[in-house]
């Protein structure tokens, strides 16, 4: 799937839902439990497939995911009990970047 920034993607899994951050200018296989992910709808519908059992995890709601080999980073704006990956592999979570120390 070709993704650009703003755009609003659903799991077909789970509950889950991200943002594209950043987006390579390649197709991503963008996963979530190991299914591919699709666009979102305003009614998100039911999840009407299952995880990978070894997908199975949590995706909370904030949190930025990057994939730094491919140069992806989504944000997560709806939890989700499935893990983020591309192709087979999973996602980083991005971390918040301390703030300097004021003396």
């Amino acid at each position: 799937m070709l993704l650009k920034p703003g755009a609003r993607l659903q799991s077909a899994v789970c509950a889950g839902q991200v943002v594209v951050v950043r987006a390579p200018s390649e197709e991503v296989d963008l996963r979530f439990g190991g299914v591919p992910v699709r666009p979102a709808s305003p009614d998100g519908p039911p999840p009407d497939e299952s995880a990978s059992p070894d997908r199975v995890g949590e995706s909370p709601i904030g949190k930025r995911y990057v994939a730094p080999s491919v140069g992806l980073e989504v944000l997560v704006t709806k939890a989700g009990s499935s893990l983020l990956s591309v192709g087979d592999d999973l996602l980083e979570r991005k971390d918040a970047k301390p703030l300097p120390a004021s003396d």
